[in-house]
């Protein structure tokens, strides 16, 4: 009887005890959210754009043209630009190859088809630093009703930081095959080459104009 009343004792002590342990607290950790990445924007500027194409005419010669009316947006966070976004489009109706019936031809059905198909649309997919001043750029370009991807050399020239705004300016080239897009219009030369080549090379000198924040 005396062990009992012992370990009574005991078993009480211990109760009475455990309620002066404090007890152990779990701490709820914030998530904090994540930092928020600055985008840049910048717009074309028009006036200080070119949009050029160049094609083989009569096998042994090259016909140059050009686009007039465009416009683009380009939105980064990245100070490489590495994460650029890219859109850009082209006013068919706009094309000038110093040939009056000759823009109306391209403008036909032979071509473009202008009056069902008035956009030339670029979307970017990456744009790729390749050291130096170089970029490699991949976007779907649609041409009447034809999307493909293409790929463009890009030389960036850097930026001009002023009062009167930043602007950044690059170059990109590329060379599709304009039956890729259904301008598939040709005939052959006596000598069994074709009177306007498959391959046309495009070039665009692009001045880009920092959006204000």
């Amino acid at each position: 009887m005396k062990k009992i009343a012992f370990l009574l004792v005991a078993v009480s002590g211990i109760a009475a005890l455990s309620a002066f342990i404090p007890k152990k607290t779990t701490v709820a950790t914030a998530v904090l959210p994540a930092a928020s990445q600055t985008v840049t924007k910048w717009t074309v500027d028009k006036p200080h754009t070119t949009v050029k194409f160049a094609v083989s005419h009569m096998v042994v010669a090259e016909q140059e043209g050009s686009f007039k009316v465009f416009d683009g947006t380009v939105e980064h966070t990245k100070a490489d630009w590495s994460d650029a976004k890219i859109n850009f489009s082209i006013d068919v109706n706009s094309i000038n190859t110093d040939n009056e019936n000759r823009d109306k031809h391209l403008k036909s059905d032979d071509f473009f088809n202008a009056e069902k198909y008035p956009t030339i649309t670029f979307v970017s997919t990456s744009f790729t630093p390749k050291g130096g001043n170089k970029y490699e750029l991949k976007g779907n370009l649609t041409v009447r009703d034809v999307t493909k991807p293409v790929t463009f050399d890009v030389t960036y020239g850097g930026i001009n930081v002023s009062s009167r705004g930043d602007k950044a300016g690059f170059k990109a080239v590329t060379t599709i095959n304009r039956f890729d897009y259904n301008l598939k219009w040709d005939r052959a030369t006596e000598a069994g080459g074709l009177v306007v080549g498959k391959e046309v090379e495009v070039t665009v000198r692009l001045e880009l104009n920092k959006v204000k924040q």
